[in-house]
């Protein structure tokens, strides 16, 4: 019987979900959930609805909740991770004080001053995480889920732990893409690499068949298109190859598409329906977004935990049942999953953080070799690696100064502060965010 604790249980939505998923794989009938979160009426919520589920499906999975995260961790065989320190209420200082020095970010989760200190307020959580593990369940896969995603897993790739960092990037753009080309998703063949949410479908083939000519003809062609992905699509055009994150997201990790109000706005208006991608890729849009979908998660998940509304159990498109399923049965899938470049990308960093493909059998994940990105690619990502390594590094001598030169190493900050202000902005951010990270 595997024995899977999800820290930070209280993301509501993707719980539920990943304890669905579970249910749908008969090799994992016996599973024990424990759920674990700080937060007691959250974690109440997300136990009832997933006991909901457990009912509705005549499952036979075994679910409890704890506030304690030794108890939780301990003898566990796989861990999911999907913190949020500060939830909604630190976030919005990520938007609003960048906003005040002109950078304009509109999730700010991955990259740029708000996913830095989002990055360095779960930081400090992780290290006494990272050491819960290593005492109670030391030989436990990690499968790590928080944002920003790289930062992150790379500081749990240098420990003994065993992880992998999971995002649904890479399936939904695949999904996106099959669409676009007219053909069905399960008969699409891709290989896709590079960092997470900056990873790049190198290979795109349907029976054989490359379609990146056919996707780009598509493209070239089809206005409607451009209104979906504007920024993705013009990222293909001026560098050859389709992108794994959203155009409002990807817009935040390069120095072309937000330098100023007037070119964000531009942006946003190309996008069709307006407001969709969060809001056009608007400053904030991704905050205004989350508050809204948790106010409609929460009476959705009301009606559900109920019996007012039947919930649906179909697989989600994410790996971690899927990832649980193959090392138990020890069955081969294929993911693409965040780990430590060794020797995989040859012309990225070693020792970074990489998003790449990886084979999933009974003796764990193992990462796929990848070989050289296309030039254009690698050099467009190794000033994101770069501002990961000092945030990371920044973090663990809690030095102030390196997190100040990682700001200033974002491509998007770069292109619209002067050194000064970004020392003034980090210093506001700092202050801001007190109550997480002390140094």
């Amino acid at each position: 019987m595997a024995r899977i604790v999800f820290i930070g249980a209280g993301s509501a939505v993707f719980t539920r979900n990943l304890v669905a998923d579970l249910i749908t794989f008969p090799e994992l009938a016996d599973t024990e959930v424990v759920l674990m979160d700080v937060d007691q009426e959250r974690l109440d919520r997300v136990t009832r609805i997933a006991e909901y589920v457990i009912k509705q499906e005549d499952a036979r999975l075994t679910v409890r909740s704890t506030l304690s995260r030794r108890e939780a961790l301990r003898g566990a065989d796989y861990v999911v991770i999907t913190i949020a320190v500060g939830g909604l209420e630190a976030r919005g200082p990520d938007i609003s004080i960048p906003a005040k020095y002109g950078v304009g970010q509109c999730i700010g989760d991955t990259l740029g001053p708000g996913g830095i200190f989002r990055g360095l307020r779960h930081l400090a959580v992780f290290e006494s995480i990272l050491e819960d593990i290593m005492d109670l369940c030391p030989n436990a896969l990690v499968l790590q889920y928080s944002n920003p995603m790289a930062i992150l897993t790379w500081r749990v790739l240098m420990t003994p732990v065993r992880t992998v960092g999971l995002c649904h990037s890479v399936q939904g753009t695949s999904a996106q893409l099959a669409g676009y080309c007219g053909v069905p998703v399960d008969e699409l063949d891709y290989w896709v690499a590079g960092i997470n949410h900056q990873a790049w479908f190198l290979q795109l083939r349907h029976r054989g068949a490359d379609l990146l000519p056919v996707l780009k003809a598509k493209l070239d062609s089809d206005a409607d298109l451009y209104g979906d992905e504007p920024v993705r699509i013009e990222l293909f055009k001026r560098f050859g190859y389709f992108v794994t994150e959203s155009s409002a997201h990807a817009s935040e990790y390069y120095p072309y598409f937000r330098k100023t109000p007037e070119m964000i706005d531009s942006w946003g208006r190309l996008y069709q329906p307006p407001g969709s991608q969060y809001g056009g890729g608007s400053t904030g849009g991704g905050i205004t977004k989350a508050k809204q979908r948790e106010v409609e998660y929460e009476a959705m998940m009301q009606r559900q935990s109920s019996g007012q509304e039947k919930f649906v159990v179909r697989r989600s498109g994410e790996y971690g049942a899927e990832i649980v399923a193959a090392v138990e049965s020890g069955s081969c899938i294929r993911i693409n999953g965040n780990v430590r470049n060794d020797g995989l990308i040859t012309n990225l960093p070693a020792g970074c953080c990489v998003e790449v493909p990886c084979l999933v059998d009974g003796l764990g994940v193992h990462p796929c070799f990848v070989g050289d990105l296309p030039t254009q690619l690698a050099a467009l990502l190794r000033p994101s690696i770069g501002l990961q390594e000092m945030v990371v590094r920044g973090h663990m001598a809690q030095d102030r100064e390196a997190v100040y030169q990682a700001i200033a190493l974002d491509p998007l900050t770069a292109a619209v502060c002067t050194l000064d202000q970004i020392h003034d902005m980090a210093e506001e951010l700092f202050e801001a965010n007190r109550p997480w990270i002390s140094f």
